[in-house]
């Protein structure tokens, strides 16, 4: 793994107890293995670029997905996002068609997200890391546990917060959210295997904008 990981103080400070765990160790030293011996994807210094992207006190919408992109040049440490220049995956697709019809926005050229990152949407894969063309190949090592960590913290220490859980994976890694302070939107994953059982016309985009307005909360530019 790279040394030049970067992740913004803000996580630092809050998640050093969980970095020091024994089961993160282990995590570790894992990820850096199969950075050695094998083609992982994202690139070792965008593993947590999501906590770089989005800092833990601009944090107003949290969107939960599962692996990372397992094809060459997709991952870039945010859920559902992809570098600029690189086809839209057909669920990054699908988001920007909800996006098109709920919010009468163009689906744009770049599937970059680094640009809602920096609203304060943090785009939370459950596992950080993938070998290539195998999805789940790093999943139960002990990411899950660290990003369970992540929602709880956001749940505990933050009002307000917007979580947009798509698909039955996300809306079960979402039930340690405290519903009583937080805000809760799901519907049915955006791939092309679920999209038209609810995921189309779930609005989730608008519901979240019209949530922050009634809290005076900035809303997010979707474009």
């Amino acid at each position: 793994m790279a040394n030049d990981v970067k992740i913004d103080p803000s996580w630092k400070t809050r998640l050093t107890a969980e970095f020091e765990k024994p089961y993160f160790h282990q995590l570790i030293d894992f990820v850096k293995s199969e950075y050695k011996s094998t083609t992982v994807y994202p690139p070792g210094n965008e593993i947590f670029h999501a906590f770089d992207a989005c800092h833990f006190d601009d944090v107003k919408v949290v969107i939960i997905g599962q692996d990372p992109y397992h094809g060459p040049g997709q991952a870039n440490g945010l859920c559902f996002s992809v570098h600029d220049g690189v086809k839209m995956p057909p669920s990054l697709l699908n988001i920007f068609k909800e996006i098109r019809n709920d919010l009468r926005i163009p689906i744009p050229i770049s599937g970059n997200l680094d640009r809602w990152a920096k609203q304060g949407v943090l785009l939370l894969n459950a596992t950080l890391t993938v070998r290539a063309s195998t999805p789940g190949s790093h999943q139960n090592k002990g990411w899950e546990t660290f990003t369970d960590a992540v929602i709880k913290k956001i749940s505990d220490e933050k009002e307000n917060v917007v979580f947009i859980l798509w698909g039955a994976y996300a809306q079960k890694k979402g039930e340690i959210i405290d519903r009583a302070k937080h805000h809760v939107l799901m519907s049915p994953h955006p791939s092309p295997f679920s999209a038209d059982r609810g995921f189309f016309g779930s609005k989730p985009f608008s519901k979240t904008n019209e949530y922050l307005r009634g809290r005076g909360l900035g809303e997010i530019s979707w474009e």
